[in-house]
């Protein structure tokens, strides 16, 4: 069941965080429509006949198929209308299936799901939690999976991105200070006889045209692999710059380079990449992942989207499926260190298993019901959040007359349905998690992972 309160709240935020959205991820794409003089069809006619002709793949049936869809073009659009917004929905949606003048039930399901499709939202989805949970269990004394052992040494490498669109702000602060001020807090509070390392990318030349070669090649290991030294490292995060372009695959081919001396056998490797953007240098980021996801250094590979627009959510999420990894998208800095704290609570279990020879597991119980209520919680406003966007959406083409009273009324009915069963299938994922918590934390994962086929090394 819902908590109504916290829906209620992440609801609202959400609303703020939509209606805050930057000016350029608003924009739209393609020419208004406009009427040519002796000319059979305008373009926007064709691309209008276009539209209606491509059919729009069908409604998820599983939670696990709603996780897997890509996130919308137009998933941020704000929804606290006036004038002006109204009129760029109208635009933004304007190549949506003609449905104006009686159309079929066939034609307005096609509408539906298209226009779902432009304003979808990122669900997390179980597969999702189930890499949050075992994230958590790592050096859990009863994980067979070597990669989530704690090893005699635990080596953390952060692959900062520092292209030019990391000067942009994001939440009120420049985003690569505040990714350099997460990072510093982070490692300030590292065990000593953990390493350290950040790779920058995209360091060199500038995000012109004529720099495109010369930045698409530019990987740095601004601080090796070590043990954190306060004045070295202050050192190498000033000199980091944001520059260039962004080859996200030539700095995840670099990491499994840094990591090579460090066996998987010996150490605990873990990676994130910290990323605003898809990868601009056509240097097949995916593949590259999963080569330093397969490789004899075992890593664990985590994923941070800050501040980024649904293209390169979409590909950051591809790259942490490619790795079994997490993915989490963050708007400001201080989910930044939010996210930073995690994996901070990761090398302190280290240091507490080194010290005592095993992983204390007092209080995971407890832990992992209030990270499956904040789950539950985030899934719930999720699904609101969307519903009521798209809703009012078929509202404003309404009063534009795209559509009739009738057609809104039909679809209002689809939308509400389907957001239901959305509903439905998160309340039985609830159920489920909190029932195999109960069971021990081993047990949870393996009953999970077997249930959503899991592909565990």
């Amino acid at each position: 069941m819902r908590n109504p309160i916290v829906v209620t709240i992440l609801a609202l935020l959400l609303l703020v965080s939509g209606g805050c959205s930057q000016e350029q991820d608003s924009q739209t794409k393609g020419e208004p429509k406009t009427k040519i003089v002796h000319q059979k069809k305008n373009k926007s006619e064709e691309a209008q006949e276009d539209s209606d002709s491509i059919e729009e793949p069908p409604l998820p049936t599983s939670y696990t198929e709603l996780e897997q869809r890509p996130v919308g073009e137009f998933y941020d659009i704000p929804t606290n209308f006036n004038k002006e917004d109204e009129e760029h929905i109208i635009q933004s949606f304007q190549d949506l299936p003609d449905i104006s003048k009686n159309p079929s039930d066939e034609k307005i399901d096609q509408f539906y799901r298209k226009l779902l499709k432009m304003a979808q939202n990122e669900y997390k989805g179980p597969e999702e939690m189930i890499r949050k949970l075992r994230f958590q269990s790592i050096g859990d004394p009863s994980i067979s999976n070597p990669r989530y052992q704690f090893k005699e040494n635990l080596n953390v490498e952060i692959l900062l991105d520092a292209s030019g669109s990391m000067a942009q702000n994001a939440g009120g602060s420049n985003k690569m200070a505040a990714a350099k001020d997460a990072i510093r807090s982070f490692v300030q509070e590292l065990p000593k006889e953990a390493r350290v390392g950040i790779r920058v990318y995209g360091n060199k030349g500038s995000n012109a045209e004529s720099d495109k070669e010369l930045s698409c090649s530019s990987t740095e290991l601004a601080y090796p692999l070590s043990a954190y030294d306060q004045t070295s490292f202050e050192l190498a995060l000033g000199n980091i710059k944001p520059t260039g372009w962004t080859p996200t695959g030539l700095a995840l081919t670099e990491a499994l380079k840094d990591l090579a001396s460090f066996d998987g056998k010996t150490n605990t490797n873990i990676v994130y990449l910290v990323s605003d953007g898809v990868s601009t240098c056509g240097d097949q980021p995916i593949e590259a992942a999963k080569k330093l996801f397969t490789s004899d250094t075992i890593p664990i590979v985590n994923v941070i989207g800050f501040d980024v627009d649904s293209k390169g959510q979409n590909e950051l999420k591809e790259i942490a499926r490619a790795t079994d990894g997490l993915y989490s998208n963050v708007t400001d800095p201080a989910q930044l260190n939010e996210e930073l704290s995690h994996l901070k609570e990761v090398t302190e279990s280290w240091n507490e298993w080194r010290k005592l020879g095993k992983q204390n597991l007092e209080g995971k119980h407890i832990q992992n019901n209030i990270d499956i209520f904040a789950y539950i919680a985030h899934e719930e406003a999720t699904s609101t959040f969307e519903e009521t966007k798209i809703s009012l959406i078929i509202g404003v083409l309404q009063r534009y007359g795209k559509l009739s009273k009738e057609t809104r009324d039909v679809l209002e009915q689809k939308n509400k349905e389907y957001h239901q069963w959305i509903d439905e299938e998160i309340s039985r994922f609830e159920t489920e998690l909190k029932a195999l918590n109960d069971q021990g934390y081993a047990e949870a994962l393996n009953a999970l992972e077997q249930k959503y086929k899991q592909n565990i090394e």
